[in-house]
């Protein structure tokens, strides 16, 4: 399964659950997530998809670190099957 297959699920996801997936786009600070996930009820969340089986590049996983200093929390998404159990953690905070 492709990276850009994994990601289409989880637009498709977020909107099954009201929310808006829309994609995370930062000239000149790259290393950023892929997405953010908006949900109702003022829950947020950063998401990095992945193909399966692939993980963050070293760059990645510095902004990674860098947000969770800042108090947001990063989800390294590599598979479909994992989606629910992130959107249910995103709507949890």
């Amino acid at each position: 399964m492709r990276e850009k297959t994994v990601e289409q699920k989880l637009v498709q996801a977020v909107k099954a659950r009201g929310g808006i997936c829309p994609k995370f786009v930062s000239p000149g600070y790259d290393g950023m997530p892929d997405r953010l996930v908006f949900l109702p009820g003022k829950h947020f969340g950063l998401v990095e998809v992945k193909a399966p089986g692939e993980k963050p590049r070293p760059l990645q996983i510095s902004r990674h670190r860098l947000l969770e200093k800042l108090g947001f929390h990063t989800y390294v998404l590599d598979g479909v099957e994992q989606i629910g159990g992130i959107l249910d953690e995103i709507q949890s905070t």
